[in-house]
């Protein structure tokens, strides 16, 4: 799993328990663990362990989902216009650090 390097301060720090991907990010598996890397430098930094992974449309976001994403609703609809422009089925994954 990838993320852009500015959240790996907020996923070490487990202030971000989700993310919002598309469907072809919707294939983790709950209960396994996957490495995560920057999207830019491709550099891993931990592992997560997926707890859900749930359907949700766009217009569904709520303040609690942004609270997860360790950022304000006007904020995450903003990053995900930004990163799946015009996609209303989305996913979220929630996961938790995995601590070695």
């Amino acid at each position: 799993m990838t993320f852009f390097a500015r959240f790996e301060a907020d996923i070490l720090a487990k202030k971000k328990t989700i993310t919002v991907r598309d469907e072809s990010e919707s294939h983790y598996q709950v209960g396994s663990t996957v490495d995560v890397s920057t999207l830019e430098e491709g550099r891993w930094f931990c592992k997560l362990h997926i707890d859900a992974v749930t359907p949700v449309t766009f217009s569904e976001l709520t303040d609690f989902h942004a609270e997860q994403e360790n950022m304000t609703l006007p904020e995450l609809k903003a990053v995900i216009n930004e990163i799946y422009p015009n996609v209303e089925s989305l996913y979220v994954v929630t996961y938790h650090l995995v601590e070695e």
